[in-house]
Protein backbone atom coordinates (compact mmCIF):
# COMPACT_ATOMS: atom_id res chain seq x y z
CA UNK A 1 0.00 0.00 0.00
CA UNK A 2 0.97 3.28 -0.60
CA UNK A 3 1.37 6.16 2.44
CA UNK A 4 -1.81 8.04 1.30
CA UNK A 5 -3.99 4.66 1.56
CA UNK A 6 -1.94 3.69 4.78
CA UNK A 7 -3.06 7.06 6.10
CA UNK A 8 -6.96 6.36 5.43
CA UNK A 9 -6.99 3.11 6.49
CA UNK A 10 -5.42 4.45 9.82
CA UNK A 11 -8.02 7.50 10.07
CA UNK A 12 -10.93 4.66 8.82
CA UNK A 13 -10.27 2.05 10.64
CA UNK A 14 -7.77 2.48 13.59
CA UNK A 15 -8.89 5.35 15.93
CA UNK A 16 -6.13 4.77 18.34
CA UNK A 17 -3.35 5.87 15.94
CA UNK A 18 -3.43 9.47 16.11
CA UNK A 19 -1.54 12.04 13.91
CA UNK A 20 -1.36 9.44 11.40
CA UNK A 21 -2.00 12.54 8.65
CA UNK A 22 1.53 13.59 9.26
CA UNK A 23 3.07 10.41 9.54
CA UNK A 24 5.21 8.63 6.98
CA UNK A 25 4.47 5.35 6.01
CA UNK A 26 7.38 3.43 7.96
CA UNK A 27 6.00 5.47 10.92
CA UNK A 28 2.43 4.54 9.65
CA UNK A 29 3.39 0.90 9.93
CA UNK A 30 5.52 1.03 13.39
CA UNK A 31 2.29 2.53 14.65
CA UNK A 32 0.21 -0.58 12.84
CA UNK A 33 2.27 -3.15 14.17
CA UNK A 34 2.43 -1.58 17.69
CA UNK A 35 -1.43 -1.38 17.95
CA UNK A 36 -1.93 -5.01 16.62
CA UNK A 37 0.94 -6.48 18.60
CA UNK A 38 3.09 -7.64 15.67
CA UNK A 39 6.85 -7.89 16.59
CA UNK A 40 9.32 -7.53 14.13
CA UNK A 41 12.45 -10.54 14.45
CA UNK A 42 14.32 -8.60 11.78
CA UNK A 43 18.17 -9.30 12.70
CA UNK A 44 16.63 -12.19 14.92
CA UNK A 45 19.60 -15.01 14.93
CA UNK A 46 18.35 -18.48 14.02
CA UNK A 47 18.75 -20.98 16.84
CA UNK A 48 19.80 -23.30 14.07
CA UNK A 49 23.09 -21.03 14.05
CA UNK A 50 25.76 -23.81 15.01
CA UNK A 51 24.40 -26.78 12.99
CA UNK A 52 24.01 -24.65 10.05
CA UNK A 53 28.03 -23.23 10.45
CA UNK A 54 29.24 -27.28 11.20
CA UNK A 55 27.31 -27.72 8.10
CA UNK A 56 29.36 -25.54 5.86
CA UNK A 57 32.61 -26.58 7.43
CA UNK A 58 31.41 -30.31 6.63
CA UNK A 59 31.00 -29.16 3.10
CA UNK A 60 33.82 -27.38 2.84
CA UNK A 61 36.02 -30.55 3.43
CA UNK A 62 33.95 -32.43 1.18
CA UNK A 63 34.53 -30.54 -1.50
CA UNK A 64 38.60 -30.67 -0.43
CA UNK A 65 38.65 -34.49 -0.55
CA UNK A 66 35.94 -33.99 -3.98
CA UNK A 67 39.32 -31.99 -5.37
CA UNK A 68 41.66 -34.62 -4.62
CA UNK A 69 39.35 -37.68 -5.59
CA UNK A 70 40.87 -39.63 -8.47
CA UNK A 71 37.99 -41.92 -9.59
CA UNK A 72 34.85 -40.22 -11.35
CA UNK A 73 32.87 -42.63 -9.46
CA UNK A 74 34.29 -41.03 -6.19
CA UNK A 75 33.65 -37.38 -6.93
CA UNK A 76 29.69 -37.96 -7.83
CA UNK A 77 29.52 -39.56 -4.49
CA UNK A 78 31.08 -36.89 -2.86
CA UNK A 79 28.86 -34.30 -4.99
CA UNK A 80 25.71 -35.75 -3.89
CA UNK A 81 26.48 -35.14 -0.27
CA UNK A 82 27.73 -31.68 -0.64
CA UNK A 83 24.43 -31.42 -2.23
CA UNK A 84 22.16 -33.21 1.04
CA UNK A 85 24.35 -30.94 3.32
CA UNK A 86 23.27 -28.05 1.39
CA UNK A 87 19.54 -28.37 1.48
CA UNK A 88 19.86 -29.36 5.07
CA UNK A 89 21.01 -26.26 5.32
CA UNK A 90 18.81 -24.14 3.71
CA UNK A 91 16.60 -26.21 5.64
CA UNK A 92 17.53 -25.00 8.85
CA UNK A 93 17.56 -21.59 7.56
CA UNK A 94 14.39 -21.19 6.69
CA UNK A 95 13.03 -23.03 9.82
CA UNK A 96 12.92 -19.73 11.42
Amino acid sequence: MTAKELRQLVMDKIPQITGASGMGKEELVAAIKEVFGIVDEEGAVSPYKKQISGIKKDIAGLREERLQASSRKDREILRKKINKLKKRSRRLARAV
